[in-house]
């Protein structure tokens, strides 16, 4: 049911904000039904399946609650890759690569896209949250091979880590032209792997790879739990750094902060340079929306860039996404924009936002965040990675609630208010000592406050 008007307003809205390899990997290879009041999506294997469960679900459940008369239950599942009957279909001639590249199949020498030529470094905007990665990633794409091998960077959703990968592609295509360049986002990776792994064709998966002149790996924690995908990882990123060969991997966090990675590869990943990007503070949020508006010739007032970067403070993607809401209301209004067009054009969001902040919604976001079970908060486990996400969880409801330290203990697991108390002091401390721990509590701060 592909013309369906639930359906089609996903993918509309998920082709905007976006990437075009994301949503060409992700996104498109879905097939949507409605059966009764279920809707059942169909991804074409289980990691698909596992990613759009984590990361668009809530999204397509709000979209279709908004759209049908009834709020439907979703159901996922695997099955066949559906093919658009206007595509043709070429033999298998090589497994290699699934995701954009520059490079060729050492056997189809065939061209597997293109890196998208608008992120590049003149379309970035920098501030504080972001320079140091910035300057980095262009010294990377001066010197490859030589600086910061392996550059990791890392950062929240929507920050600009896959527009600085792709502008180092860009840069170093422009600067040496026959270059083998490969950007690809790790559950490609991992499908390729497999691949390799059912068909037997290992050499050429090895031959592809440690081939390049250039490997650009997007979002690097969804090869975790996949031992055999790492080790394949390792060796591939061992064999390129030690033939000189630039590799740039992003992330979502810190290296040693990813669950289900090898000891050996996290470590492997701190041994060139390793960079955060923020979330932009409202100056670096008002020059993204400018230069957005100009690229896109729309007469945009510092006025109303400062209204709409005000309110949307989470990450760079929903910033464009609140511009182009606001340029799509002014063109079917016909009223030129300002202030009252962006109220208006966002009245959704500011009515969320004057919703008070609930425990329970702190709680699902800071779980989320972690990728812990919110009953894992409430429990009386006290490791590491468990401990810390409750105490952030805490400081966050005694800041963002009127509830008191006994009520907030009382929320998570009938704890005492002193150990409330402790946490808040605990987390205060660490975000002025430990920028991780800061740049957490920002971006959780951020998003609970939209």
């Amino acid at each position: 049911m592909p013309d369906h008007p639930v359906w089609v307003s996903c993918l509309d809205f998920f082709q905007e904000s976006l990437p075009p390899q994301q949503f060409n990997s992700w996104i498109k290879p879905l097939t949507f039904d409605i059966v009764g009041s279920q809707i059942v999506l169909t991804a074409p294997n289980s990691f698909a399946l596992k990613l759009i469960q984590e990361r668009f679900l809530s999204v397509i459940s709000q979209r279709a609650e908004s759209l049908l008369p009834f709020v439907p239950t979703i159901e996922l599942k695997v099955g066949k890759k559906r093919i658009p009957t206007t595509q043709q279909t070429t033999p298998e001639t090589s497994i290699l690569p699934t995701a954009p590249c520059e490079a060729s199949s050492p056997k189809s020498q065939k061209e597997f896209g293109k890196l998208n030529p608008t992120l590049c470094f003149d379309h970035f905007v920098t501030g504080k949250a972001n320079q140091l990665a910035h300057a980095a990633a262009i010294q990377v794409a001066d010197t490859p091979g030589s600086v910061y091998n392996p550059l990791f960077i890392y950062g929240g959703v929507g920050l600009g880590k896959t527009h600085l990968l792709q502008a180092i592609g860009n840069q170093i295509k422009s600067n040496s032209p026959k270059a083998k360049v490969c950007y690809i986002h790790a559950t490609n990776y991992v499908s390729d792997w497999v691949k390799a792994v059912q068909t037997k064709r290992f050499d050429e998966f090895k031959q592809f790879y440690n081939s390049l002149d250039l490997l650009l790996i997007d979002d690097i924690q969804f090869i975790a739990d996949k031992a055999g995908t790492q080790q394949e990882f390792f060796y591939t990123l061992n064999t390129l750094t030690e033939a000189h060969k630039q590799v740039v991997i992003t992330c979502d966090t810190f290296p040693k902060e990813i669950s289900g990675i090898e000891p050996r590869l996290t470590s492997r990943f701190s041994w060139g340079l390793t960079v955060a990007v923020d979330p932009p503070n409202v100056e670096m949020r008002v020059a993204i929306l400018l230069q957005k508006a100009s690229q896109s010739k729309m007469s945009l007032g510092e006025d109303v860039a400062f209204f709409i970067a005000k309110h949307v403070r989470s990450n760079i993607r929903e910033l464009e996404g609140a511009l182009k809401r606001v340029e799509a209301f002014s063109r079917f209004h016909r009223r030129p924009i300002s202030v009252e067009v962006a109220k208006d054009a966002l009245k959704d969001l500011l009515a969320s936002q004057n919703k008070q902040v609930s425990i329970d919604n702190i709680q699902k976001t800071v779980a989320d965040f972690y990728r812990i079970k919110v009953a894992d908060l409430l429990s009386k486990k006290r490791t590491r990675n468990i401990t810390r996400p409750r105490q952030m969880a805490m400081l966050l409801a005694r800041e963002l609630t009127p509830f008191s330290l006994p009520e907030i203990g009382a929320a998570f697991g009938d704890r005492d208010h002193s150990t409330v108390l402790y946490a808040c002091r605990t987390i205060e401390l660490l975000k002025r000592s430990n920028s991780i721990t800061n740049a957490e509590y920002n971006t959780l701060s951020q998003s609970l406050r939209n």
